[in-house]
């Protein structure tokens, strides 16, 4: 038995999953299998698995209470399109999956060391079959500046928690998705200064 007091709230999933959705209702594909990294609390998955029920949802997290969390979720609403969250760390040589229709990442890449996003391109480019869809979400930098002083703020604040963290400049996250195969599709402007990005795979 799953117990639903497990269940994490987090005000900024709240706010930005609808916008979020969306983007999502015209870039996911229509049935299929969409791999989420660091699906956190578990907020997002169950409100997309919810809206786009002919889609079926494997969310991921190293984090062990992240994954109950999700779990709880996702028996809370009485969901049968989310899997069993994966445990599942985007710097891992190997993933514990073969094979998605979509791959959905939302703020990990500034809130993680580069690593991280390296490991997701590449997995990314090996999982999806072409012209299959990987879709960020979070802030980023753009032609080397923040495109708000509230991310100059955010930056700086991640930083001194982790100096591998910090927002990253878009075009160097596009550069590294280009070497794995995966081709810039479309940048689509987000409430609180953010960016939902698109990439395809080739």
């Amino acid at each position: 038995m799953i117990d639903t007091s497990l269940r994490r709230h987090a005000a900024a999933a709240e706010r930005n999953r609808g916008p979020i959705l969306e983007v999502l209702r015209r870039v996911l594909p229509a049935q299929g299998l969409v791999l989420e990294l660091a699906s956190g609390s578990g907020l997002h998955v169950v409100f997309f698995a919810k809206a786009l029920p002919a889609l079926r949802f494997q969310p991921s997290d190293p984090d062990p209470e992240a994954r109950a969390s999700i779990r709880a979720w996702s028996t809370h609403e009485g969901l049968s399109n989310v899997a069993d969250p994966l445990a599942l760390d985007a710097t891992a040589s190997t993933w514990p999956l073969d094979r998605a229709d979509a791959v959905l990442c939302s703020n990990m890449i500034h809130i993680a060391p580069w690593a991280a996003t390296q490991g997701l391109m590449t997995h990314a480019a090996r999982l999806l079959p072409s012209g299959a869809p990987l879709v960020l979400y979070g802030p980023y930098r753009r032609g080397g500046a923040h495109t708000a002083p509230s991310n100059e703020s955010f930056d700086a604040s991640l930083r001194a928690r982790d100096p591998a963290w910090g927002v990253r400049d878009l075009e160097a996250v596009t550069a590294l998705a280009q070497t794995s195969g995966l081709l810039l599709d479309e940048v689509v402007e987000m409430p609180a200064n953010n960016l939902t990005v698109v990439f395809r795979r080739e």
